[in-house]
């Protein structure tokens, strides 16, 4: 839940930021005019999608400290750098920045504005706590995020929602105060204000669930992906390594991109529990 309230949060505060220099430079959100609004909400909605999207590889490089491997250093590196090259020709993809960085945990990570311009990243705690066949399969995963288009998608997602939060709390918030007709009234009015932001973020929890639904069926079809590149049994068995898995250790805003998550099924769960993934992979 921690997890998930800093989820919504983040993406509130932003909204809120990114509307408030909407309002400065005169581009208005009046309630009055549904197209007018309709715009605005759009902006506000995907604008911190998009930068967060662009800035996604900086970003996870800074708050992980990932080294990426350009020249080898060692055989492991080496080995890192062809498994991934190996996998991106098989998918049809230009190899994406491999990296390491320092976590205790076993955990890995892909992400990037697009598919051809990636980061997979693998922390040293998987390195040393996986067998090689355990580690091409957690690669395998990696790359079938990538292939899937994952990280723009999800976006996409985040920013449809995001832009139906805020039409939706704005033309109720209206409403509420009095479906004012005024142009400088309608947003300047306090309960507009103080409702619209409660609204913001009770439609944002809401939203939520469809964001998080999103993200554990792409781990299904992730785990699927790594299945036909290395095998079923591969995968399996690096998801039964990560259930004696310590607590994650990366940044409270990329734990949705570790390759597991937490240890029960719920609608706000942005991983499936590993015995249901491994229960799919089973299946095929």
């Amino acid at each position: 839940m921690k997890r998930i309230f800093f989820f919504i949060l983040t993406n509130l505060a932003v909204m809120l930021v990114i509307g408030i220099i909407l309002s400065v430079l005169g581009i208005s959100g009046n309630p009055n005019n549904l197209m007018g609004l309709l715009a605005f909400s759009a902006v506000v909605g995907f604008t911190g999608s998009i930068m967060s999207l662009m800035m996604s590889k900086w970003m996870a490089k800074k708050s992980t400290g990932a080294y990426v491997i350009e020249q080898p250093r060692n055989e492991t590196e080496a080995w890192l750098l062809n498994t991934v090259d190996n996998q991106a020709r098989q998918l049809g993809l230009k190899r994406p920045e491999v990296a390491i960085y320092d976590a205790p945990e076993e955990n890995a990570f892909a992400t990037g504005p697009s598919k051809n311009n990636s980061l997979v990243a693998v922390s040293t705690g998987l390195l040393n706590g996986m067998t090689r066949e355990e580690v091409e399969a957690v690669l395998a995963h990696e790359m079938s995020h990538v292939a899937n288009g994952d990280m723009v998608t999800l976006t996409l997602i985040q920013g449809v929602v995001n832009t139906f939060v805020v039409f939706l709390s704005r033309l109720i918030a209206n409403m509420v105060a009095g479906n004012n007709s005024d142009e400088e009234g309608a947003e300047s009015s306090g309960t507009f204000f103080l409702v619209s932001m409660v609204l913001q973020l009770l439609f944002g929890f809401l939203a939520s669930f469809v964001v998080m639904w999103f993200s554990r069926q792409r781990e299904y079809r992730a785990d699927a992906g790594a299945a036909k590149l290395v095998g079923p049994q591969k995968m399996i068995a690096a998801l039964q390594r990560l259930k004696g898995n310590g607590e994650s250790t990366l940044p409270k805003e990329m734990n949705a991109m570790g390759i597991a998550g937490g240890e029960k099924d719920s609608l706000l769960s942005t991983h499936p529990t590993l015995d249901n993934r491994i229960a799919a992979l089973q299946k095929q």
